[in-house]
């Protein structure tokens, strides 16, 4: 019995095919066509494929100390992300060569700014969030323990309409490094002890991945310097509900070692607490 006969693939077409995918490719609009032909419009929204409105922007605010390591990276993942941004870095007087790198970064167009003397991650978040021109503002990290590629994720509540806050929640289902045990019940505390005082139900407050309607920003008197931030602006934005409306949505997290440069330790866990009592009634 003779062999069938075997199919011949010329390159030509599959030539063809590769260079039509790489002109959609570099097309968004074709690109979130063809993606949701492909998927449907139920796969696109788990995934976080969202159209953006014509005209949109995202401001990412990235406050910077010490991170020389790890800035040029972050900054080139915050790059590829598919947004039409503004890129904002606040040196807090960084000692370890990070700020003379940023340079590189004011020549590519980003927005740089120097502090004049180390402050706090707060008080170099309230200079970048005056800054901000976009229509969303996100808070970026500059070392690698949140992933610039789940903005997406993050940014899809406020594009539906449906939400004017989103945090990203490290404790809700995606995966992470395993480090700390204490610090995770910590964290875990500290969110509670904020929900009680604020009627909220969210489960990471401490998070760093919070993103607002610009307007959200404009209408909050931020006064916390360093790690205060967190439960300072949690509290004071949920003073506005049911106007502002707060959404949570899972996210991965790649915590970093003390050895690898991590910052945080037990005098802001009580600095925490003491911003989660102060800012329940006072400004």
């Amino acid at each position: 019995m003779s062999a069938l006969p075997q199919p011949h693939f010329g390159r030509r077409p599959l030539e063809g095919f590769e260079s039509e995918i790489e002109t959609i490719a570099r097309d968004p609009e074709r690109r979130l066509r063809l993606l949701h032909a492909l998927l449907g419009d139920g796969a696109c929204r788990q995934l976080g494929i969202v159209p953006v409105p014509e005209g949109f922007k995202l401001s990412v605010v990235i406050p910077v100390y010490n991170e020389r390591q790890w800035i040029h990276e972050v900054v080139r993942r915050v790059e590829a992300t598919p947004f039409p941004k503004e890129i904002i870095l606040i040196d807090d007087c960084s000692t370890d060569g990070t700020r003379d790198m940023l340079a590189e970064f004011a020549e590519r167009g980003h927005k740089v700014i120097y502090q004049e003397v180390n402050q706090g991650k707060g008080a170099a978040l309230r200079r970048g969030f005056q800054e901000a021109t976009g229509d969303v503002v996100i808070v970026q990290d500059a070392d690698l323990e949140y992933d610039p590629s789940e903005y997406p994720r993050l940014i899809q509540p406020i594009l539906d309409g449906r939400a004017d806050v989103v945090f990203g929640s490290r404790f809700i289902g995606d995966h992470h490094r395993v480090l700390y045990y204490w610090h995770s019940i910590c964290n875990r505390i500290l969110t509670t002890l904020s929900n009680m005082f604020t009627n909220l139900n969210l489960t990471d407050m401490e998070t760093c991945y919070k993103v607002f309607r610009r307007e959200v920003l404009q209408n909050v008197n931020l006064k916390s310097n360093r790690f205060g931030f967190e439960p300072e602006v949690t509290a004071k934005i949920a003073r506005y509900r049911p106007q502002w409306r707060i959404y949570e949505v899972p996210i991965s997290y790649s915590g970093r070692t003390y050895e690898e440069g991590k910052k945080i330790g037990l005098k802001d866990a009580f600095q925490a607490l003491y911003c989660i009592i102060r800012y329940w009634k006072f400004d």
